[in-house]
């Protein structure tokens, strides 16, 4: 494969060149689902280009639970086709597409009705189990266990005693949804994609009914393009009804956001080796094991304030805290909460709440000509909706087309993963770090740690950690704006690390050190590493202040209290 590089270089010829010549495929919207076509189109042959208007996963993207799953619940409500497409995507992640990126998660079911509650949920998770292996993809995972009361307290000693009668072990898969989104982009870039992130669509080109083209500012360096293309992809997420505006035709369906909050603390303070899924009256609670972190989520709650930032209220965390809680055998207080994150789920609706249920699948729709809308469906299955929107946007094309050939195609760094892993010890000895930062690297980037590996072998000053943060290399930070398209201090401590809820200062410690290492690679003089810097810190204390605040109103009046940085 050839090298995948976003950096400043790369991104300024990639905007040039969209505009120089008609593309086969514009993509719209920077997560998961618009990464995954821009993916999946180039490799199909087609000339594809892809634009964000922020950063790389910055929305929905890098706000989600971190979870690959089937969505065991959907069995419950007989959605059993979503759960195999779920469980196959799942499969084909941790064997062959991502084996770098996406990894087994334990999780512990608590029981808490003698008889009939195991024969009903173990029947269930059965069926989840062999709904898997049936597809040929769950080979990478254990089979679930029956355990008794006293083995599940032996798993999971944080657990009260009468919170359980026994319990039922399985597994699903987890990975860092940010970076795999980076990850995706790199990998589209590596087969003949142009990408760039802080470009915002502003409008759309038309000849007659015919969209053919997009009006795109960037937003770092204040220049606009026309950028033509035979077919554009809206994959914008809670933002697909904005930008379907934008066109001025009525939409086929509407995006509802729901909002989702996750709290983040540290590993010490709750004491299990397996991570937790808990009924509530509404949905379901997860404890998810995070490095040396819990993941701690979710709500579900309608949203219809400032869709860039969401924010968490004092009221969400009160309400997972009350309910984790009451599983606990030592409870967590507000001062145990290191990080919190709020995030926006696409979820379908029809014309009215009444006449159309919420759904967290997905369709695609070809509303005018030259124009593909894909919407809704969850991360685990956004090679699907990719493939679908792809599709699509081949019936608007005047040529043969290849099919999809996406379930082949591995993810940059996961060539040679494998071994590379299998030789850790043996890296570690040749480049003096410690085997447990180089499994870091290697988990985290895959193959690709060899480019940062380079990079401190060039300079060994950035072998070491981030001073306030030492779970990163001074590289990472580096490598970040060099290779993954960061153009910003947040970019780097919220999406390509995730310093900025597994600190319990939230990076604000981090952010100096962090804007120096980023200057020389960005060109940022000492004026714009002042703002950088000063920008972080405010964002920082505003989502502090949000998360005080009673409800979603003033919640997010406060957090809208740093604006987005815009460079001079």
């Amino acid at each position: 494969m050839r090298t995948a590089t976003l950096g400043p270089a790369q991104r300024a010829e990639s905007l040039a060149g969209m505009a120089e010549r008609e593309l086969d495929i514009l993509v719209v919207g920077g997560g998961v689902v618009g990464a995954g076509t821009a993916l999946d189109a180039v490799t199909r042959g087609l000339t594809t280009g892809i634009v964000e208007a922020r950063d790389w996963a910055s929305g929905t993207s890098s706000r989600s639970s971190k979870l690959i799953h089937g969505g065991l619940r959907y069995l419950e409500m007989l959605d059993f086709a979503l759960v195999r497409e779920a469980l196959k995507e799942r499969g084909l992640l941790l064997e062959r597409i991502a084996p770098h990126l996406v990894r087994p998660v334990p999780f512990l079911y608590p029981l808490q009705h003698k008889g009939w509650e195991r024969w009903y949920a173990g029947s269930g998770v059965a069926l989840y189990d062999a709904m898997s292996m049936a597809r040929g993809h769950g080979r990478g995972l254990p089979l679930h266990r029956h355990l008794s009361r006293r083995h599940a307290l032996r798993v999971a000693p944080c657990m009260k005693k009468d919170a359980l009668v026994g319990a039922l072990q399985y597994y699903d898969a987890q990975m860092d949804d940010a970076r795999f989104v980076a990850t995706l982009v790199r990998t589209a870039v590596s087969y003949g994609a142009r990408a760039a992130n802080r470009a915002r669509v502003t409008g759309f080109l038309r000849e007659g009914e015919r969209v053919v083209g997009a009006r795109v500012q960037d937003v770092e360096g204040g220049g606009e393009y026309e950028i033509r293309a035979k077919q554009i992809v809206n994959a914008t997420g809670v933002w697909t009804d904005d930008t379907q505006a934008m066109v001025g035709e009525r939409g086929q369906f509407h995006v509802r956001a729901s909002k989702g909050i996750h709290l983040v603390v540290p590993k010490d303070r709750i004491n299990s080796t397996t991570g937790l899924i808990l009924r509530t009256e509404k949905s379901v609670l997860f404890v998810i094991p995070w490095g040396r972190h819990w993941i701690v989520g979710t709500t579900d709650t309608d949203w219809d304030l400032d869709k860039a930032h969401p924010a968490a209220s004092s009221a969400d965390i009160d309400y997972l805290l009350e309910h984790v809680n009451s599983v606990l055998a030592v409870p967590l207080s507000r001062d145990d909460v290191q990080g919190v994150y709020a995030g926006l789920r696409p979820l379908l609706a029809g014309e009215s709440d009444a006449t159309s249920k919420l759904s967290r699948e997905h369709t695609v729709a070809h509303p005018v000509p030259g124009l593909v809308v894909v919407a809704g469906g969850k991360y685990t299955t956004y090679r699907v909706m990719a493939k679908d929107a792809v599709d699509e946007a081949v019936h608007g094309l005047d040529m043969r087309v290849a099919d999809c050939v996406t379930e082949e195609i591995a993810l940059y760094g996961a060539e040679g993963y494998r071994a590379l892993w299998n030789a850790r010890a043996r890296i570690a000895a040749d480049t003096g770090l410690h085997v447990v930062r180089v499994e870091h690297l290697l988990n985290r980037y895959g193959s690709a740690a060899q480019e940062i590996l380079a990079l401190i072998a060039e300079n060994p000053t950035l072998g070491a950690p981030l001073q306030a943060a030492d779970d990163y290399l001074r590289a990472e930070v580096v490598y970040a704006a060099s290779h993954e398209g960061a153009r910003h201090l947040d970019d780097v401590l919220t999406r390509r690390t995730r310093i900025s809820i597994e600190t319990f200062d939230r990076g604000a410690r981090s952010a100096r050190e962090a804007a120096e290492l980023m200057a020389p690679v960005l060109g940022w003089d000492k004026d714009q590493i002042e703002r950088e810097v000063e920008h972080y810190e405010k964002r920082v204390e505003a989502e502090r202040e949000s998360q005080r605040q009673p409800d979603d109103l003033t919640a997010d009046a406060a957090r809208l209290g740093a604006p987005d940085i815009v460079p001079l």
